[in-house]
This record gives structure tokens, sequence and C-alpha cells, in this order.
């Protein structure tokens, strides 16, 4: 769809409005137009980081996709008169200290532990090495959304010579990044850390051993090689060694100039430390902040290595990539359940904020997600269905295909089709899969009450009674009046007419007597498209079933 373009304001005027918004782009983006007065730069770089040890998962791309944002917010607030690069970078060097759960051929996982992630075979196949192929993953997903940024690889960093000047720092001041490291270390780990993890030359694993010498003029460590007991020295430039990870990562940040990059909650103490050893080695912490951490089903933090979240292709089986985004542009620093069952709703929301949009003046339309998620240039909306209603339909109908349920939505939007409407059609495909999966398995009836048994066959009588062409809001308004009689009546609640109004109980009973389910579209708009008589003979097969 085209991007709408009327009454767009100019760049300084976007400008001020946007210096004015609390939006929590614009307030990061702020922080880092505050670091430039500080410290003037031609060019701001953006970074997001990314463990290879387990597949990516949605937490991965929400790093990538709020940092966006940001970068976003802060080329309005500068008018885009300052260049910005993102780095998604990936430490891929690391060492594979355990077999992640969800990998096929663990066993060749096993006899490659503690070797970096690029040396450790390709559990699938598909690339020479396990780090390969999850940077692969990775870097598919963020070109299907169309992200503007930049791969890096740890291990070509450190064994091009790209990080050397910087160790040789760290090799230096390895006093002072001892001194900030050990207070956080248990007594037992702290005996034998050193920041510098040497690569053995012969095993090729990376290893955690006690540097027994360092020589800061000859740029190398020394250590006794664990089985053999030889010692050994090895230079820290050009891969022989790489950096334990907040040193690592404080050292990233002063080679590479880092000036913004956002962690998750877990990483707090981490970021502090990582900032103390950055301004020792002479360079400046990044802006940033802690975003909240993505919780299962069952409340426990999100794992690549177990597996236990949502994954990309599996968001993306039941729903539209805007609304992932939506999904991760919705209180980043509160803690979210990312679970199967917040899809819907993240679906029909975005579609609402997006029909919000050309009612809103400029101001307003800068809090509104979908000009973050689009850039300052939401599409016009255009979804004459919800998916909450689509659900609804595949369920009631057990129309577990396309063609079926655009006869539905032809009848209720006469001239809507899949070739006029491609994105209700991936829609379509959307719902269909996310019955199959989640609906149906676990779809049951509850038997209606003899009170709820009248007030259903009075529903069936009412809507049997309207005109063939009547609306779906008629048709609400018919629901509600039924739903205006005891045992539904909500006296304490007026509707806008003044009348008492209705229970949600008289809805809940909708859903889950007619429709086997805890929740659903407005009923009203539901019969609309779903059609009276069928709405009647639902009701009729009902009350047959639990005469």
């Amino acid at each position: 769809m085209e991007s709408r373009m009327s009454d767009v304001p100019s760049a300084s005027d976007l400008r001020e409005l946007a210096d004015q918004s609390n939006a929590w782009p614009f307030e990061q983006a702020k922080a880092i137009v505050a670091r430039l007065k500080k410290a003037p730069k031609d060019e701001v770089l953006f970074e997001t980081g990314y463990g290879p040890s387990g597949l990516p998962h949605i937490g991965t791309f929400g790093e990538v996709a709020r940092t966006t944002m940001v970068r976003h917010a802060f080329r309005v607030l500068t008018e885009d008169k300052i260049k910005t690069r993102l780095l998604a970078f990936s430490d891929d060097m690391d060492g594979l200290r355990k077999v992640p759960d969800n990998v096929p051929n663990k066993e060749l996982l096993a006899l490659d532990l503690g070797k970096p992630l690029t040396k450790v075979r390709d559990p699938f196949g598909t690339h020479p090495s396990f780090g390969e192929h999850n940077n692969a993953r990775l870097r598919a997903f963020l070109d299907t959304f169309g992200f503007d940024y930049e791969f890096a690889s740890s291990t070509a960093y450190y064994t091009s010579g790209r990080f050397d000047a910087t160790l040789l720092k760290v090799l230096e001041n390895i006093d002072k990044v001892m001194a900030i490291m050990l207070p956080s270390l248990r007594e037992e780990r702290a005996a034998s850390y050193s920041p510098f993890l040497p690569i053995c030359p012969r095993t090729g694993a990376v290893l955690q051993v006690p540097i027994v010498a360092h020589d800061a003029a000859a740029g190398t460590v020394s250590y006794d090689d664990p089985e053999t007991g030889e010692r050994v020295t090895v230079p820290v430039t050009g891969g022989h060694c790489k950096l334990q990870w907040k040193p690592d990562w404080a050292m990233r940040w002063t080679a590479l100039g880092v000036d913004y990059e956002m962690a998750g909650k877990d990483l707090i103490d981490s970021v502090k430390l990582s900032g103390k050893i950055c301004s020792a080695l002479g360079g400046t912490p990044p802006e940033g902040f802690n975003y909240e951490l993505f919780l299962d089903d069952k409340g426990q933090k999100i794992s690549k290595s177990k597996g236990n979240g949502l994954t990309i292709d599996e968001w993306l089986r039941y729903a539209s990539p805007e609304s992932l985004s939506l999904f991760m542009y919705r209180e980043p620093k509160a803690a979210k359940r990312l679970h199967f069952d917040v899809i819907p709703r993240n679906v029909d929301d975005y579609q609402q904020f997006l029909e919000g949009y050309p009612r809103q003046d400029a101001r307003q339309q800068l809090v509104n997600p979908v000009w973050h998620i689009h850039a300052g240039h939401p599409p016009a909306a255009d979804m004459p269905v919800t998916f909450q209603l689509l659900l609804t339909l595949v369920s009631s109908s057990n129309a577990e295909n396309a063609e079926t349920l655009w006869g539905f939505i032809g009848r209720y939007r006469p001239g809507v089709t899949p070739t006029t409407h491609p994105k209700l059609d991936a829609l379509v495909g959307y719902a269909i899969n996310y019955y199959r999966d989640f609906v149906a398995p676990t779809k049951t009836f509850r038997e209606p009450t003899a009170s709820e048994r009248a007030a259903l066959q009075d529903l069936r009588d009412a809507l049997s009674q309207l005109p063939a062409d009547v609306s779906a809001e008629d048709i609400q308004n018919t629901v509600y009046e039924i739903g205006r009689r005891e045992p539904f009546l909500n006296h304490k609640k007026l509707a806008k007419d003044g009348r008492p109004g209705v229970s949600l109980d008289w809805f809940n009973m909708l859903y889950q007597v007619l429709l086997g389910q805890e929740k659903g579209p407005r009923f009203g708009s539901f019969v609309a498209v779903y059609g009276a008589q069928n709405a009647i003979a639902m009701i009729d097969g009902t009350l047959a079933r639990a005469g």
C-alpha cells in the first residue's frame, strides 16, 4: 500500500514535535543527542548483540526492531543531518558450553564442546559451522523485515586484526580490568580469573585457564596447558585469544565507538561493569536502557537453548510482521508473556492503531506505535475484517479453507477479494493456521443453564425477525436487547441511552455455549459476516444438543 503523504510536517516542525514527545524511542534518542553535545561526532553507531549458541528467537529480533525505532527517532531529532549505522554483532567466537535442546544431531555438537561456535560442526548440515548456520538464520529474518543494518562476526573481527589495537590496550590495562572484575566474582572464580581466554593451539578450544604471565610489550599471555602441563605463550591479537564476555563487550564499545546499545534487565550489572572497563580503556560507554525480559506461558525467561519461547518462524506462521513489531514497541520496560495467546490481540490492535492514525494530529501521531513501526510513514488502513472475527468464523463454520472464508467475507463486504485486499488474504491464512494449531485442539462447548437456554431461544427468535439486509450495528443492538433481561441485566452499568447495561456474562455465555471458546469478536459483526440464518442454525443445534 502507498504511504500517506498529505499533511506531512516539515523536518524542522517534526523535530520540534519530536523533541516534545514522550514516546520512548524519542526519549532514548534525546539521550544520544545530549551525548553528542558533549562529544560531537560525524557518525553515530547503534549496536545490537546476538549470541548464536542457539537458534535466533524473537527476543533477538526485538532488540534490532527497538534499536531501529530509536535510530529513526534520532534521525528525526537531528533532521537526518548526522550519519547513522546499525551493527548487528554476533558473538560467534564464544565457546560452545552445552548442547542446545532444540537441534538435531546433538551428538555432533557434543564432540565440539568448548570450541568457538564458528568451529562447531553444523548439526543441520547446511553451513560450515553451527555459528554460521545461526548467523544465516538471523540475517535471513532481519532481511525479510527490510532492516537497514550491517552484520558483524566476532570471529571475523578478531581474526582479521580489527580488534588488535584495543586488545593490546586491554593487556596494557589488565590490572585496571582485574580491579573492576574481581569484586564481582565468587572467591573460587576470582582465584583463576583472567579477562583473556586463549584459543588452544592443540585442540582449538576456548580455554578458561589462569594466565600465569603476561607481557604487554610483546603482546602475549602465557598459561599452563590443563592436559599436558606445558607452558604455552600466545599473542592476544589475531584471533589467538578472545576476551571474557564483559571485558569483550567493553573492548568492542571502545574499539568501534558504539554510541547506543540496549540490553535485557538481567544484564544491568554486566552493563555497569562493562561500562567501567570501557572507561578504563579510554572509551565512553554507550547510551541505552535495560528492557524487561520475555516470559513463556509458565512465566519463565525464554531461552535460546531451551527453545521455550516463540520462534520467529512460529509468529510469522500465525500473524503479520507488523503485529510482531507492535508487540516489541509496547512497554519495553515491562515483562511480557511471549506465548501464542498474545498474537490475536496484537494483530487486531495494530489495525486499530493504523485506522486511528489519519484522525490524529501530528503530535498524537508521534506517540502512535504505527508511526515508529513504519518509520514515520504508516500505510493506509484497509482491513474490513478483524483477526478475532476470522478466527471465530473458522471455528463456528469449521471452514478450514480460504475459499469458504472468502465466501463469508464477500457477502459481508461486496467487492472485497483476495486480489483487492492481499493483506486480508494473508490474514485469512494466518487465522486458519492459528485455528488448526491452537483453537481446535482445545475447543470445548459449555452446556447452557435453563435460564441461558431461554435467552438463546429469545435471541434465535429475534434474529429470525430481522430483515435480510440488516446491518451489523442493528444485529448488535438486538443482541444487547436480549441481554438486557435477567439474569444478564446489569443495573449498575448504564448504556449510552441511560438504560441498564448488559453483563459480560451474557457475551461470555454466547462465546462459551455457541462457539466453544472463552472470548470472541463483537457478536453483531460475527453474525453479519457469518449470516443470520447460519447463526440461527447454530443456536438451533446448541438447543437441540442441550435439550
